[in-house]
């Protein structure tokens, strides 16, 4: 852990302080402010923009009232949830705003057998939708999408301060084999 004396080193003036320790002070300071700022503020911002996308699709869209024009597919394997939440595909049959009667696959309720009533989303244009996107999935969506975006930007942040601290050792090495190129030859000789 360190202690306030190591934190303030790099701030204070004196005869050993180097230009890159200020440097790399500087660094990861507004690295710091940035992974503490920044990254949350690029989470927020993704999230939002998966919730007016979704709300942007869900504007143009209405409910019909469908009937399942065959029993949906029988589910192989075990069913953890107790079937909430999943759903499987079937076609319904409805009637269009010009008096015609279409049929379709969409997504429904899988214990619904043919001939039930089931509620079915078509788009502005009056196509049915296959897999309309309900509240909690554009809510979870948006989340994932939020937290992946601000995690990824704090971790390129960091990536970024730590190849500015390899460049700056990298720098400091340097600097200090000319200093000690330059010192060798009086090492060997005598003192006058």
């Amino acid at each position: 852990m360190m202690t306030l004396s190591a934190l303030l080193r790099p701030w204070r003036r004196g005869p050993l302080r180097r230009r890159s320790d200020v440097a790399e002070a500087w660094l990861a300071l507004v690295t710091g402010v940035l992974i503490v700022v920044g990254a949350p503020a690029a989470g927020l911002a993704a999230g939002h923009a998966v919730d007016a996308d979704a709300s942007r699709h869900q504007q143009g869209r209405h409910a019909v009232a469908a009937v399942l024009a065959e029993d949906p597919p029988a589910r192989i394997g075990a069913d953890l949830t107790g079937g909430l939440g999943i759903r499987t595909h079937a076609t319904v049959r409805w009637t269009a705003a010009d008096g015609r009667v279409r049929t379709g696959p969409t997504a429904v309720a899988p214990d619904l057998r043919a001939g039930d009533r089931t509620t079915a989303w078509l788009d502005r244009h009056g196509a049915l939708i296959r897999d309309p996107a309900t509240g909690s999935r554009t809510s979870g969506e948006s989340i994932a999408v939020g937290t992946v975006t601000g995690t990824s930007a704090g971790l390129l942040l960091l990536g970024a301060e730590r190849a500015g601290h390899a460049l700056l050792n990298r720098r400091r090495y340097a600097q200090w084999e000319r200093e000690w190129a330059a010192e060798d030859p009086r090492w060997g000789q005598p003192a006058a």
